[in-house]
């Protein structure tokens, strides 16, 4: 710059101030080119001119440089050299099964899975932003996001080093577990999440069992190392001594330990002093941990659907591990059932693998990579998808059983087909609409009802994975009366009978545990363990409770602890009858005319219990209002109307002043019902009502002569 300053001597300032920048700048483009060779031939005519510039003398691009832009500039090209590096992306068409890793992200609710893989992805530079402004891109379905949770398992994946990383995100609540044991079958490895303040829970206990039992090497991932309240060393401790009460190999019991902050998206080896910077120290030891896939020595193709979604252009699309051989686009397949009955032949039309949030179309599906398949319409989870040759079909995982039963029958009440959001009454719409549930959801049976013509029996783990169900046909403009959850009862080997039980994690106040210890009791649950908890002035207890017993105790607990309490359940098993339950509900206020409650009945009715109504609200014969005081039910007159008249009395203009009547969500309202009762579910209300509406019915019934529903 300053040799070329001497031509413009004796021109304006300037001309001299635009030159000097000028050539300063292509200095500046040239020791770009010496940093990446594939810019010369783009800066080649800078170069020329640069050279003819200075009489022909070779001069070194960074010399044209002050010493200050030099060492600028070099500190630039270094990481600039480190970016292009991990943008390296694995070719998805030619991956082989040594450049593939298998991992599901197990942990117990609330623990930070679905927040850690999202800055997994992040940390992958994969675009996870979504339209619906949700701040959990994995959490596709509306109510995943309306609750905060984690329903479906959900697959994708992402590019890290020479290895493409398949990413299976679980659910944490227990009655959601069906999804976690289906996934096990197409992972090699697990990444456990415990909380670094509440460390191991049930659920915790539930997913690593499983995990174990398929001899799948874990990774633990200490997360919120970063509260005030943590205490990683001593939940190290509690999940060393989980792994080994489990029964993990001696190879199991030498995992990996990662401590990470989820939610500040970092992750480090060592806690603590560790560098709080990025992912990578997870990612690094999750690819050196988890063991590349294990395939079948044969040359034709076969894969377990393990997961199913619908398309409106590619019809039905299914989702798998290959288990062996390569399928291409065009290839002949076949399904099979679990006999090895062939069910479905047809085409693939499309191959496609999951990355971030979107898809990548592929042209060859290779064994160990984790796909999707379209062109076959009626397989379905747990049917292996194969060649043609290929005669029997790939083992699938098993699940435990549902352990509730709820009856789902068309809306007969008097207020049937009145909602104007109502498209769906039929029992015929009922029935297929629990097919297609069964289908995606391996943890729902269904079958005719006994007891009703047009019903169905719905088998599911709890009543949380019962009410998202309904919640869901809701929406979809189904009209449906619900009988109350009962529970699946077993016999043992001697014919005695058993019952589900469920482990109980209760963390409470001080002051409540008296309180809490003793409903408990009432509802035969055994305590096992109590302990301090993390934060003073709290203790954590342990009970193993019947399923039957927890039914719509949550509600109850949360009134015992003020709101401060935290509950959690895990299914363990099939043990003998506890026992016969005392009556731990309250009797109820029964609409005995249909009407319009009005104030002035209402208030009246107000000291005889809790109304579940209020002013203005459609009734019928039959309908609850609310709860009695006593243990009885009582049939009451919640439309009357107050008399008009010109007489004049102490205290007939008296106000009526009225509490706000308690209002149910579905899942608070399921495990309220007693045996007699149901609830009507419309797209806008939620009704509970006698199963028969008729008192003289209702009197039959219950002396064991029966009646009509």
């Amino acid at each position: 710059a300053d040799r070329v300053a001497s031509d413009f001597q004796g021109r304006p300032p300037v001309c001299l101030s635009v030159a000097r920048h000028t050539m300063r700048f292509i200095g500046g483009l040239l020791l770009l080119a010496a940093a990446l060779p594939a810019a010369d031939a783009f800066l080649a005519p800078a170069s020329s001119l640069l050279r003819s510039r200075t009489a022909g003398a070779a001069v070194a691009p960074a010399r044209l440089m002050s010493p200050q832009l030099q060492k600028r500039s070099a500190a630039a090209v270094m990481p600039l050299r480190m970016a292009e590096a991990l943008k390296e992306e694995v070719d998805y068409q030619t991956v082989t099964v040594n450049n593939i890793r298998n991992c599901a992200i197990i942990a117990h609710v609330d623990h930070g899975k679905t927040t850690l893989v999202d800055k997994l992805l992040d940390e992958a530079e994969l675009d996870i932003s979504s339209d619906d402004g949700g701040d959990r891109a994995m959490d596709s379905l509306d109510i995943e996001r309306e609750r905060g949770i984690t329903i479906m398992s959900k697959v994708t994946s992402m590019s890290w080093g020479d290895v493409k990383l398949n990413i299976v995100d679980t659910p944490g609540h227990a009655d959601f577990g069906g999804e976690v044991e289906r996934v096990m079958s197409i992972v090699d490895g697990v990444c456990l999440l415990v909380d670094a303040t509440e460390g191991p829970m049930a659920q915790t206990k539930f997913v690593l069992m499983k995990a174990l039992a398929r001899g799948i090497q874990p990774v633990v991932v200490i997360n919120k190392v970063d509260r005030d309240s943590s205490r990683v060393e001593e939940v190290e401790t509690e999940v060393f001594d989980l792994m080994c009460n489990l029964g993990a190999t001696d190879s199991q019991l030498e995992y990996a330990t990662v401590y990470a902050s989820g939610r500040d998206g970092w992750a480090t080896l060592k806690w603590p002093g560790g560098e709080k910077k990025d992912m990578a120290d997870l990612l690094d030891t999750i690819v050196k941990s988890v063991p590349a896939p294990k395939v079948l020595e044969r040359e034709e193709f076969s894969m377990v659907v393990s997961m199913i979604e619908g398309d409106a252009f590619l019809g039905r699309i299914c989702t798998g591990r290959i288990s062996s051989g390569t399928c291409k686009v065009g290839d002949q397949v076949i399904a099979l059932d679990q006999s090895g009955k062939k069910i479905d032949n047809g085409r693939i039309s499309k191959i496609m693998s999951r990355k971030g949030t979107g898809k990548v179309d592929l042209t060859v599906g290779r064994a160990g990579d984790i796909i999707q398949l379209a062109g076959i319409g009626k397989a379905t989870v747990a049917h292996t998808i194969c060649a043609p040759s290929v005669t029997e079909a790939l083992p699938a995982a098993s699940i435990d059983p549902p352990t509730l039963a709820m009856t789902f029958c068309p809306n007969d009440s008097p207020m049937a087909g009145k909602d104007r959001a109502t498209t769906k009454l039929t029992s015929q719409m009922i029935k297929e609409r629990l097919a297609n549930e069964c289908e995606n959801n391996i943890g729902i049976t269904y079958k005719m009802d006994a007891d009703r013509t047009e019903g169905y029996e719905v088998c599911g783990r709890g009543e949380l994975q019962l009410g998202i169900l309904i919640e869901n046909m809701r929406r979809e403009g189904f009209e449906i009366g619900v009988c109350p959850p009962k529970v699946l009862f077993q016999k043992g080997p001697n014919g005695e009978k058993l019952e589900p039980i469920e482990e109980v994690c209760v963390e409470v106040d001080d002051e409540y545990t008296g309180v809490v210890i003793a409903k408990l009791n009432e509802r035969k649950g055994m305590m096992t363990n109590m302990v301090p908890a993390s934060e003073t002035g709290r203790t954590r207890i342990e009970l193993d409770a019947p399923t039957r017993g927890l039914l719509g105790y949550r509600n109850i607990f949360f009134t015992d602890t003020r709101g401060s309490g935290i509950m959690t359940r895990a299914f363990k098993g099939y043990e003998p009858y506890k026992g016969d339950l005392m009556n731990v509900r309250k009797g109820v206020l029964v609409a005995m005319k249909p009407g319009v409650s009005t104030m002035y009945s209402l208030g009246k009715l107000q000291p005889r219990g809790t109304l579940f109504v209020g002013e203005g609200v459609d009734v019928y014969a039959g309908m609850i209002l609310g709860e009695h005081s006593r243990e009885n039910d009582l049939e009451v007159n919640a439309v009357e109307a107050k008399q008009l008249t010109n007489m004049r009395a102490a205290g007939s203009d008296e106000k009526v002043f009225l509490t706000p009547p308690r209002l149910f969500s579905l899942e608070e309202i399921i495990p309220y019902m007693q045996p007699d009762e149901m609830v009507e579910v419309t797209p806008t209300n939620i009704r509970i009502r006698k199963q028969y509406l008729d008192a003289g019915e209702r009197k039959k019934a219950a002396q064991g002569g029966g009646g009509k529903k």
